[in-house]
C-alpha cells in the first residue's frame, strides 16, 4: 500500500501495479481497493498499463474529511494523477464514473477516459429515487443504521429486488464489507444528484470533458443504465460507445471483457504511431 495527501490533507490509498502507461480505476457504491471485483481488473490490466487503483476518501485505508464535497473527491483524484505523474487515463465505475467525469470537466488532466455505466436517469419512465434521496439515505448514516442505508440504497437508489439486500445479508463476509463503507453511501448519492430525475443530460455541464472518451454499457444491463450510457456518449464532445453482453457492472464484473476494451481503446492510438514510426 501506498499514499498520497489530498489538498484538504486527506490521506488517500492506493496500490501501484504493472508497467505502461498511467492508468487509474475509480470505483463505485461499495466500492473499495480490496473489492475483488476491482482488484480483478487491476490484475488484468497491469499487463499493458501502470495501474493505480485506489480507495476513495472514507473507504478502506484512506482518510476522510470532517465533512463532504465533491470538490474534495475531484480533488483526491487530482492528488492521484499527479501522483502519476500529472496525466493519466482514468477508469470510473458507476459513481466512480460520473466521479470521473466531473473532475474531467473541471480541467484533470485526463489524457483518455473511460466511463463504465454511470448511473443517471434520463428518461422519465425509469423507476427514479425519491427527491430526498440524499437526505434519507445521509440521516440513516447519521443515525449509524448502516443496514438500513445499504436496504435503502440499493432498493430506492439502485432499483435493486428487495431480496437482494435479504440475500447479502445471510453472507456475513459480503454483508460486514458492505456495512464497512456504508457511511460513505451519501457522497455517492451526492454525487448523483441532479441527474437522476429522469431528465435529459445537459452536454454543457461536461463541455469541458472533450479528451477522447470510452462509453461502456453491457447490453444484459438494466434499461435505464444503457440509455443513460446511450445518452452520454452522445452529447460529450468526444465519445463512442460500446455495448457489448458481457459489460455490465449490476453482478458479477467480467474483469477480462471490460479490460479487454479499455486495453484496445487506451493503446490503440499508441500503437498505430507505433507500427508507422
Amino acid at each position: 500500500m501506498r499514499t498520497v495527501i489530498s489538498k484538504d490533507g486527506t490521506k488517500i490509498a492506493y496500490d501501484k501495479t504493472g508497467q505502461g502507461p498511467p492508468l487509474i480505476l475509480t470505483g463505485g457504491a461499495f466500492s473499495y481497493r480490496k473489492f475483488p471485483g476491482m482488484m480483478q481488473l487491476a490484475s488484468c490490466l497491469a499487463e499493458r498499463f501502470t495501474v493505480y487503483h485506489y480507495d476513495r476518501r472514507g473507504r478502506g485505508d484512506s482518510g476522510d474529511g470532517l465533512s463532504y464535497s465533491t470538490d474534495r473527491e475531484i480533488e483526491d483524484l487530482q492528488a492521484m494523477i499527479e501522483e502519476a505523474g500529472g496525466e493519466a487515463c482514468v477508469y470510473g465505475l458507476s459513481s466512480g464514473a460520473v466521479l470521473a467525469l466531473q473532475a474531467a470537466a473541471k480541467g484533470a488532466p485526463i489524457s483518455r477516459l473511460v466511463l463504465h455505466e454511470p448511473p443517471f436517469i434520463v428518461n422519465p419512465s425509469d423507476p427514479r429515487p425519491p427527491a430526498d434521496f440524499v437526505r434519507q439515505v445521509s440521516g440513516m448514516i447519521a443515525k449509524d443504521r448502516r443496514e438500513d442505508a445499504i436496504r435503502y440504497f440499493m432498493i430506492k437508489g439502485m432499483g435493486a429486488p428487495a431480496f437482494v439486500p435479504f440475500m447479502l445479508r445471510l453472507m456475513p463476509g459480503t454483508w460486514e464489507k458492505l456495512k464497512a463503507v456504508a457511511h460513505t453511501l451519501p457522497y455517492d448519492a451526492t454525487l448523483l444528484e441532479g441527474h437522476i430525475g429522469g431528465r435529459p443530460l445537459d452536454g454543457k455541464l461536461w463541455s469541458g470533458a472533450a479528451m477522447p472518451t470510452l462509453v461502456l454499457e453491457g447490453t444484459e444491463s438494466p434499461a435505464s443504465l444503457r440509455r443513460a450510457a446511450q445518452a452520454l456518449s452522445t452529447v460529450l464532445p468526444n465519445a463512442r460507445l460500446v455495448s457489448k453482453r458481457g459489460l455490465g457492472h449490476t453482478k458479477k464484473l467480467d474483469a477480462k471483457r471490460v479490460a479487454s476494451e479499455l486495453t484496445a481503446f487506451l493503446l490503440d492510438d499508441r500503437e498505430e504511431r507505433s507500427a508507422g514510426a
